[in-house]
């Protein structure tokens, strides 16, 4: 069962999402700063720099946002221009264009921008320029995906995009159109409103923080929402109610005397889950050290001595550090390159199960994330995307 419990303080939001009693995804955002990830906006061209073959883009922020000549291409890969253009081709200083909000600013970097445009429904994302439809990787039966497909390439239209959310798997085409047709309408309001004003502005606004995790995290049939203020209650039971089109479900209102994450155990759970140093449950810990460049996650046997023998004892550790180290994964939400330093193993089919083991913990990650594999050194390496700034407590 998931519990996805939401703090509404006077300076922030902060919310937790629990999978049977276990914290998998805290994030905050402060009452008066909305994250501008997935925001549009009208731009001006500033500069253009061949040599990184990128262009900075004035969107009204306090820094220049940047945008790469592949976000500046059509998204279509088979109407690009080959060979790949310069920079100077494609954009000139003071050309005026839509662009969208993929990466935020981060330390004195600007945030990055494309022209690859995509608006995320509930049951679909849509993408107005891309000319194809597809099915999220997660859903599996073959049957079942091209199902979604033939529904996606029926609805769409010329060089639209359509690509079928997860959690469209048991909804039906009537729901998916619905979807569709509200952010067809989204979209003609962005175009419109990009005729009529002048670089820099902002031409539609992303969803906060709670209406986000709503939308993409929130099943109404299985979870339970329960939030501390009765107004802010009331608005997501409306989101819920023009998403779903239908009666939405309940939102339970916390009224207790303790602070809704105390009751719940959430404020112990952060403490602990964001140390350096984290314990396993067997006695074994992992040390998270975070770089400039990556992320390393160290895995050390500590007080763990349960196995028959020596290689049992550290493969039992590394199982339960990976099924420990997806939990954190999704909770910490790191990015870029991942090093986890597993203790060494001597049996390829030990390997490959903690490999699973980790693969399966990081079932539930909506980041998109690639397990690489071992290098020579015996370490494991992944990737995972991160649009927004890291949790840090």
């Amino acid at each position: 069962m998931k519990q996805l419990i939401i703090h509404c303080g006077a300076d922030s939001t902060r919310m937790a999402l629990m999978e049977d009693n276990k914290l998998v995804e805290y994030a905050a955002e402060p009452s008066q700063k909305r994250g501008i990830v997935g925001s549009f906006f009208k731009g001006k061209v500033m500069n253009v720099i061949p040599g990184m073959q990128a262009a900075f883009i004035d969107i009204g922020q306090k820094k220049n946002a940047f945008l790469y000549i592949d976000d500046a291409l059509h998204p279509n890969l088979e109407k690009q221009p080959r060979p790949k253009p310069s920079i100077t081709e494609v954009l000139k200083p003071g050309k005026e264009l839509i662009v969208q909000v993929v990466k935020e600013a981060y330390g004195n970097k600007g945030a990055r921008v494309t022209t690859h445009y995509s608006l995320p429904g509930r049951w679909l994302v849509y993408m107005p320029f891309a000319g194809y439809a597809a099915v999220s990787k997660k859903i599996s039966p073959e049957e079942l995906r091209s199902r979604l497909k033939d529904i996606g390439d029926e609805l769409r239209e010329e060089e639209e995009g359509l690509i079928i959310r997860t959690v469209a798997e048991e909804s039906d085409t009537e729901s998916i159109q619905e979807d569709l047709l509200q952010l067809r309408g989204v979209w003609r309001n962005i175009v419109e409103k990009g005729r009529s004003v002048t670089a820099p502005a902002v031409l539609h606004q992303e969803l906060s923080m709670v209406q986000r995790l709503l939308r993409d995290a929130y099943s109404p049939e299985t979870d339970e929402l329960i939030m501390d203020c009765s107004e802010q209650a009331e608005e997501a039971s409306a989101f819920l109610g023009m998403m779903l089109q239908k009666s939405p479900p309940p939102i339970q209102v916390y009224r207790g005397s303790e602070p809704i994450f105390d009751h719940f155990g959430i404020s112990k759970q952060l403490d602990k889950d964001f140390q350096r140093k984290i314990w396993l449950p067997g006695g074994g810990y992992l040390v998270w050290d975070i770089t400039e460049a990556m992320t390393v996650i160290d895995v050390n046997t500590g007080k763990f001595t349960g196995g028959e023998d020596l290689e049992d004892t550290v493969f039992q550790t590394n199982l339960e550090a990976a099924a420990e180290i997806g939990r954190l994964v999704r909770l910490r939400d790191p990015g870029g390159i991942l090093i986890i330093d597993f203790i060494d193993m001597s049996r390829e089919d030990h390997r490959s199960s903690v490999c699973d083991r980790l693969e399966r913990s990081l079932a539930g990650d909506r980041m998109q994330h690639h397990i690489l594999g071992w290098t020579r050194l015996g370490l494991l390496e992944l990737t995972r995307k991160r649009m927004r700034e890291q949790t840090v407590l």
